[in-house]
């Protein structure tokens, strides 16, 4: 009873110091006195605290299940028992001997601070950073006082494996799930830039250390980053030692390397060690199971093995560290690496002759390896840090031997370079902008693979899910460059319909556990995509691909959405059949015959617009339009002549509705709430004006041809703010009226869905003055959306601050932090980008092996080159303007195509193709099927 009471005292001294604390107290009285003794122990407790979270709870011993004893002594942080004595003798127990490692006994040295040289023939270079002549590198320096605005990183990824990786050296790393099973931590502070993995060189005489990279411990001089395609590349020279580290990731592997070279330039003899270090999470979250993973060696391989057996979705999973050097020294316990009270700036263990070998369970996991060298002057070495995971111990060691040695270690890099060289070359052009040569030819395509498809990650966001829109708008930017990824991606996403028709909004591989709700757009994209797909590259096939179904509850009428693993149906279907009852699904009307918007349309903000079953979009009705006439065309093509006239009678009901009821005077509404209000009004007080439906009156080809110009005018007019170079999703932003659309209202004004720039909608503005034919506003906004000119000075990027390589989701749009970038990297904004710039803005249609160049460029551009790469075969196109009335001629080998439409040959040769285009000539005539 004494030890009840010190627990019960220790309780409440840990809840008056904030540390929240579950206390279970088990009675394994057995005898007649039990209940007397549960009364007592009862009657310590205050009423407040009992039985609920952060409390106390008393309960029986033989009332709990044996599977519930195991499971509450695994999860506990401390177990503590009548039969072992006091509190206080539990407390001091004695603990295991640690073993001492001696510490160095340091020398005077002179130390050189001649920096390492920096690169002089940059392009854009903003005072920190800029590209590579070539472009497919973008080159940092940075030192302790230089440094980037906001982390500026790297995606590297293969469909099974990743790192995200920042200017600083700071990473993260996971295997098949970038959220669920993270093997070192996610951390997305951009003021601290904190992470769990490191790297440092340390020179034994003086006991100086520094980390190969600026972060945890940087040296004195200035550090060199490369990011590329499919790797990064860190350079630093510190006191006469030249270090090069190359960080990537496998094509195929679960396994990235960080490969060290070390030069001594010094002009001496150098005894010196390298350390790689990182911290374990096997999980989503570190603190969660630091307690439940073991650490040992692999007998077979050598490598540092790591599992967590607690985690019940990959209890098998086994993660492993190792360096191929016999003299490596190791440990598993962050307590001895880093020691009491310290940091990765100033370690222990770098303080210390060697690591202690020390593995096992009960320890705050890590892994440690380091390996002594040394080196006379003049002299290279080169050590490899392998980091992966295995589907288990057998797997993760048959991992670690694949990769021994030099030869496959550079093998991996050089199948990485080549396998990104040859995807972003297939299409690559050639303009009089270079800033727009340089993001088109390979930074939006790696963006869109490495980060979205593959990694489903970025330093703002580890989403490690499938978002069933997202993806599937992502892949049809690869159509050209990658179309086989695209049709992967569709057929894995009808693998995610329920047999009702609607679909899970997200899910995480491989369990497939996700959301369903009553977003209703998601649907949509599959018929979208399909038939995009099927009509860019001719493979009718696809649609006879079975696909089974998956099955889940229905959701209740006022649940918005509900977690949960769905089971797969025995019901399989044809893909084109999984279109069609999608279609089917999203036939559903409200007051004013157009698609209600349900807890959210593509703007998931909107989520309280019409969660009670009435409210429309009319957004959605422009989209379902555009998807019912593409799809009409694959129905035709399949000889489903039934439900393409279905198609299109739906698609001209949906036409006159639009008409008749979503027109607002200017431009066109964007909703209506549940209750008849209606949402992107002139009536409101906030969200007047909403860019998706103008711009999408357009694009969709629904809109009245008079309406929709005058609508485009006043987005123009109303959301294109030209002195920060932002294009606003809808004006005025959220507030303080009384209209609550959703969580959409909870994000500052001005910024992302809320007034701020979209870019996946600003893309969406810039196509549609494409479709119009509008060139003096297509080139200012592309050049308003461009990442590069938001960051080619260095008073331009103190403002942008984000990274200016890749695509930005948002830009913030009102002051004090007008023109800030937002959210990078994860966004779909680049897939959009991709196909505005090589589609609306440069012309390139294609339909299966027919294609045809309709550009929208300034008149003021006398020629632009394409070269594309058609299977086998590359096309070299050269696009010429002149001033005149002709129209457009178009030679391919010298012959003259009479049709205006170039025939792609799979025929092993290049070709020249040369096409003439008149700037006053009217407008080229579209094939019909290619828009």
């Amino acid at each position: 009873m004494e030890l009840v009471k010190q627990l019960v005292q220790a309780h409440a001294y840990w809840r008056l110091k904030g540390l929240a604390v579950d206390l279970v107290i088990w009675n394994e009285a057995h005898n007649g006195y039990r209940q007397n003794f549960q009364n007592e122990i009862e009657a310590l407790i205050p009423i407040e605290y009992k039985d609920r979270p952060g409390g106390v709870l008393v309960r029986a011993s033989d009332e709990i299940s044996t599977e519930d004893r195991i499971l509450f002594q695994t999860v506990a942080r401390i177990n503590i028992s009548d039969t072992e004595g006091t509190l206080a003798d539990q407390i001091k127990r004695i603990q295991s001997p640690r073993v001492m490692i001696p510490y160095i006994t340091p020398l005077q040295t002179t130390k050189s601070l001649t920096p390492i040289e920096l690169p002089k023939d940059l392009i854009f270079y903003n005072g920190t950073g800029g590209f590579s002549p070539d472009g497919s590198e973008y080159v940092i320096v940075v030192d302790d006082k230089n440094k980037t605005p906001a982390p500026w990183v790297n995606v590297i990824a293969n469909p099974y494996f990743g790192t995200v990786i920042s200017e600083n050296g700071t990473a993260y790393t996971w295997t098949e799930n970038a959220h669920e099973l993270r093997l070192t931590p996610w951390k997305n502070d951009p003021v601290c830039d904190k992470g769990g993995e490191a790297f440092y060189l340390r020179d034994y005489e003086s006991g100086h250390f520094w980390s190969t990279t600026l972060l945890p411990a940087g040296g004195q001089t200035p550090y060199i980053t490369r990011h590329g395609f499919g790797y990064s590349v860190f350079e630093h020279l510190e006191d006469g030692i030249y270090s090069e580290m190359t960080v990537y990731v496998d094509l195929e592997a679960a396994v990235k390397f960080n490969v060290l070279k070390i030069r001594n330039q010094s002009g001496r003899s150098r005894k010196l060690s390298a350390t790689g270090f990182i911290e374990w999470v096997l999980d989503n979250n570190r603190p969660k199971t630091i307690m439940h993973i073991h650490t040992e060696i692999d007998p077979d391989s050598g490598a540092l093995f790591a599992k967590n057996p607690y985690n019940t979705e990959f209890n098998n999973r086994v993660a492993f560290f190792d360096v191929d050097d016999l003299r490596k020294t190791f440990t598993a316990d962050r307590a001895e690496f880093i020691g009491r009270n310290g940091t990765l700036k100033n370690p222990d263990a770098m303080s210390r002759q060697k690591l202690s070998g020390k593995v096992g369970l009960a320890l705050d996991p890590c892994a440690a390896i380091q390996v002594p060298f040394d080196l006379v002057d003049g002299e290279e070495k080169e050590i490899v840090f392998k980091l992966g995971a295995g589907k288990n111990a057998h797997d993760a060691s048959s991992i670690t031997k694949q990769f021994r040695g030099s030869e496959a270690v550079s093998d991996a890099l050089e199948k990485v370079k080549n396998y990104w060289k040859h995807t972003v070359s297939a299409l690559q052009v050639e303009t009089p902008d270079a800033a727009l040569n340089m993001i088109t030819n390979g930074w939006l395509t790696y963006q869109t693979l490495s980060s979205r498809l593959w990694g489903r990650s970025g330093f703002y966001q580890s989403g490690g899910a499938f978002g069933f829109r997202d993806q599937l708008q992502d892949v049809l930017s690869l159509l050209h460059v990658a179309p086989q990824l695209a049709r992967k991606q569709i057929l894995l996403s009808a693998s995610r319909q329920f047999k009702e028709g609607d679909v899970q909004h997200w899910w995480h591989p491989p369990t497939g556990n996700g959301v369903r709700t009553h977003c209703s757009d998601d649907f949509l994209w599959l018929p979208f995509a399909t038939a995009l797909y099927v009509l860019h590259t001719g493979d009718y096939g696809v649609l006879d691909e079975p696909v089974t179904l998956i099955e889940g509850r229905l959701l209740n009428p006022r649940e918005e959405s509900y977690y949960d693993t769905p089971v797969k149906s025995a019901i399989s279907i044809k893909l084109y059949d999984h279109c069609v009852k999608a279609l089917k699904h999203g036939f559903n009307y409200g007051a004013h015959g157009l698609p209600l918007i349900g807890t959210g349309d593509w703007n998931d903000g909107f989520d309280k617009v019409g969660n009670k079953g009435k409210g429309e979009s009319v957004w959605m009705a422009f989209f379902l339009y555009d998807t019912l006439t593409r799809f009409e065309t694959v129905a035709h093509s399949y000889s489903d002549s039934v439900f393409a006239e279905e198609c299109k009678r739906q698609a001209r009901q949906l036409k006159e509705n639009i008409e008749k009821h979503a027109w607002d005077g200017a431009w066109y509404k964007r909703a209506w709430f549940d209750d008849g209000t209606p949402l992107g009004s002139s009536g409101n007080e906030e969200c007047k004006i909403d860019s998706i439906a103008q711009s999408w009156s357009v694009l969709s080809g629904a809109g009245n041809a008079e309406r929709a110009h005058t609508a485009m005018e006043s987005a123009y007019k109303n959301l294109v703010q030209k002195d920060t170079k932002i294009i606003q999703l809808l004006e005025p932003p959220f507030d303080k009226s009384d209209l609550n659309p959703g969580y959409i209202k909870g994000y500052v004004p001005g910024v992302r869905e809320n007034g701020g720039q979209y870019t996946h909608a600003a893309v969406w503005l810039a196509m549609a003055f494409a479709k119009l034919g509008d060139k003096q506003r297509v080139w200012e906004l592309l050049n308003m959306i461009n990442p590069l000119n938001h960051g080619k000075t260095a008073e331009e990027i103190s403002v942008y601050k984000v990274e200016p390589y890749v695509i930005a989701a948002d830009v913030y749009a009102r002051a004090p932090h007008a023109g800030r970038g937002g959210w990078t990297w994860y966004t779909g904004s680049a897939g959009w980008m991709y196909r505005f710039i090589t589609e609306s803005f440069l012309g390139f249609r294609q339909e299966g092996n027919k294609l045809k160049i309709v550009p929208c460029v300034p008149p003021e551009w006398e020629s632009f080159s394409m070269h594309y790469r058609y299977r086998n075969s590359v096309y070299h196109i050269v696009v010429t303007q002149k001033s005149g009335p002709e129209e457009m001629s178009v030679m391919v080998d010298g012959i003259q195509q009479e049709d205006g439409v170039i025939t792609l040959a799979d025929d092993r040769s290049e070709h020249q193709v040369q096409i003439m285009m008149f700037t006053n000539a009217s407008a080229p005539k579209v094939p019909e099927g290619i828009s």
